[in-house]
This record gives C-alpha cells, sequence and structure tokens, in this order.
C-alpha cells in the first residue's frame, strides 16, 4: 500500500484531477486535461489485489466480485477525498480516481454567474446541472449548497453515488446519503426523504423516470430539489427529460415539469489563458415565456428564448464565451473552439450580432 499512498500524495502535489492504473501499464495522471504518465512501477495483478482488499468498502466487496465494477468514494487521512471507478478490462483490474478536494469554492473562485447565487436560494422547484463529464457540475452543485450553509437555515439531505464534497453543518443541517451504504437506490432515498422534513433536496444525478418523478413530486409539495443531468446544452434537457419516460406519460410530465422547473445551467470547461479552467455557463430559467414554450410543446423554440433572455438573467453559450474572451480570460481560439456555432461567435466579435432569436420567437 505504500506504493499507492505515494501516487495518491502524487497526484495531489502536481494538481492532477485524475488517476488512471491498469495491470501492466504506467499509471497516468490527468494535469491541466492532459494524460502524463508518471514515474512509478507499473501495477501488477498482485498489487491490485491488495489494494482493491484494502480500499473498496464492505459492503460493496461482494457486489464487485459478481459485476466486476463498483463507484465508491475513498478517503486517504492527510492526502484526501478521491472519487474512485474499480473495473475489468481484458479480464484485469482498472482504476479511474478522480481528486475531490476537500474545501468547496466559493461562486467568485469558480467563476460562475451571479445567477446561481440567485437561483440557490430559491424555495422550491427543480434545478438541473447539466453537461458532459467532467464539466463541473458536481463541483457548481456544491457550491450551491456551501452558499446555503453559509448564509441560510435550510435543512438539506443530500442522495450521492458515491459522496463526493464532506459538508460541515454551519448555518444548515446537512445529511449525506451515499446509495448503496445509507439507501438502496435513488428512487427509495427520494421515497423516503419527504419523511424527513427537508428544505432541499440534492440528488447526485437523474438517471430514470422513478427519479424523475419523485424529484418533481418534491419540488410541487414546495422543496428545492438540485440535481445533474448529461445533456450538451440548456435547452435540449427538456426533451432528455421527457425521454425517461414511455410516450403515453409525456404530455402529463411536460405540463407537470412546466410549473416544476425552475432553471437548467449547462457548463463547458474552457482552458484560461493563465492555465486553468473555467466554465461556460448556458443558463436557461423558466420565465413565464419558457413555461409557455414548454407547456405547448414547442421545445425547438426553447435556444431562441435563451438567447433573447439576457434580462432574465439567461444566456447561451455562445454569449457566456464572448463574455470571457471580452474579460480577458479565454483566448479568442478557444471560444470559437467550444462555441455551439462558431460562425455565429466569430460574427460578435466582429460587432455582428444576428437578432435570430428574435426573429424565431416572433
Amino acid at each position: 500500500m505504500e506504493l499507492f499512498h505515494k501516487i495518491l500524495k502524487a497526484c495531489v502535489d502536481s494538481h492532477a484531477s485524475d488517476i488512471h492504473a491498469k495491470v501492466g501499464h504506467p499509471t497516468v495522471f490527468r494535469i491541466s486535461r492532459q494524460l502524463v504518465a508518471i514515474d512509478a512501477p507499473s501495477p501488477t495483478t498482485e498489487w491490485f489485489e491488495k489494494v482493491l482488499e484494502n480500499i473498496v468498502p464492505k459492503h460493496l466487496k461482494e457486489t464487485l466480485q459478481k459485476t466486476r465494477e463498483s463507484d465508491f468514494s475513498y478517503f486517504e487521512p492527510g492526502i484526501g477525498r478521491f472519487r474512485t471507478n474499480i473495473f475489468q478490462q481484458s479480464g484485469q483490474w482498472a482504476l479511474a480516481m478522480r481528486h475531490v478536494k476537500s474545501r468547496v469554492p466559493h461562486f467568485e473562485e469558480l467563476g460562475l454567474h451571479p445567477v446561481c447565487r440567485t437561483l440557490a436560494e430559491s424555495p422550491r422547484g427543480v434545478i438541473l446541472l447539466a453537461g458532459t463529464t467532467g464539466s463541473g457540475k458536481s463541483t457548481t452543485l456544491a457550491a450551491m449548497i456551501e452558499h446555503l450553509n453559509e448564509n441560510h437555515k435550510r435543512h438539506i439531505v443530500t442522495l450521492e453515488d458515491p459522496i463526493e464534497y464532506m459538508f460541515e453543518d454551519n448555518q444548515c443541517i446537512i445529511e449525506q446519503r451515499e446509495i448503496g451504504l445509507d439507501t438502496q437506490t435513488f428512487h427509495t432515498g427520494l421515497k423516503s426523504v419527504l419523511r424527513q422534513d427537508p428544505d432541499v433536496i440534492m440528488v447526485g444525478e437523474m438517471r430514470d423516470s422513478l427519479s424523475m418523478q419523485a424529484a418533481i413530486t418534491a419540488a410541487d409539495t414546495g422543496h428545492l430539489v438540485l440535481s445533474t443531468l448529461h445533456t450538451t446544452n440548456s435547452a435540449t434537457s427538456v426533451g432528455r427529460i421527457l425521454d425517461f419516460f414511455i410516450p403515453e406519460e409525456r404530455d402529463t410530465m411536460r405540463r407537470q415539469l412546466s410549473t416544476t422547473l425552475r432553471a437548467v445551467i449547462c457548463q463547458r470547461m474552457i482552458p484560461t489563458l493563465d492555465g486553468k479552467m473555467s466554465p461556460a455557463q448556458e443558463i436557461m430559467i423558466n420565465t413565464p415565456m419558457v413555461r409557455k414554450m414548454i407547456e405547448e410543446n414547442r421545445l425547438e423554440k426553447l435556444s431562441a428564448a435563451i438567447e433573447t433572455g439576457r434580462d432574465d438573467g439567461m444566456q447561451n453559450f455562445n454569449q457566456a464565451l464572448f463574455d470571457l474572451v471580452q474579460a480577458g480570460k479565454i483566448s479568442r481560439e478557444e471560444a470559437l473552439d467550444k462555441a455551439t456555432n462558431a460562425q455565429a461567435l466569430e460574427m460578435m466579435f466582429q460587432g455582428i450580432i444576428l437578432s435570430t432569436g428574435s426573429r424565431i420567437l416572433g
């Protein structure tokens, strides 16, 4: 285990975000989104077996042997917490570990849009953090919870798989429940959480119709529900949610969603000029116009509503990227590379703003 501890410490010291290891190959760190092989002995089968014996939680060991994969959170005293995935490839063990920083960053440190603070303080509704893997969804959720913890008296219950950031009660009472350890599934946890007198419920990920239905029910009864969703932009998130349900249920769920949805924030991580990363956020808020579009199943026009809704706190990715370039945080080249519509963004840099959104809405 000495080598394993050294690898974890080297990961933290080098500011790597991830560790990748598999039998018979060099261990690799992801540093500033680049994969870098480290100078360490390649893991052997015997080494892996010993590591797994020590780091896999007792309640998951039997399942790991059956399914050959498992997710959990591993804490190494004096080093830090790691979100861990154990799996097999080519019949051999492998692992991927992500270092989760112990201190939750504030909104300003993360470069989040100011409207995130207002949304976090919402008394009720569903707020979804969308984006691909590694886009910072969990960190943004943690920042929103920590903001409440520092400034408001709320009872917060989280359902996570696995637990990433650990919170300490400040102004809030916070209970963190891990799937498989404290409750069997997201669905069963969501069913019982309403009996625990929560003000805020955080669900690690919306995965199916049962979880989504439970979240909408909770929001409909006056709770704030925070969760994540794997989509590439805010406008398509509503359609992705409806895809959880069978066709016969979608009209009903769409009407319920139109009244309970508070906002969808979609993120993309962009390399900054100082060598760090900054989120570009596309924000859709459930304004009366957005609500009407969802009610009437005009989902194809949500993008236009976002584009023309800056006065309400909304913005699309092109607008977010333009602002980051203007603020001197990212290069024009990076912005164009990550843009939804690079040609339209290039025209924005030239001072030409197309009013396609207004024309569509009109």
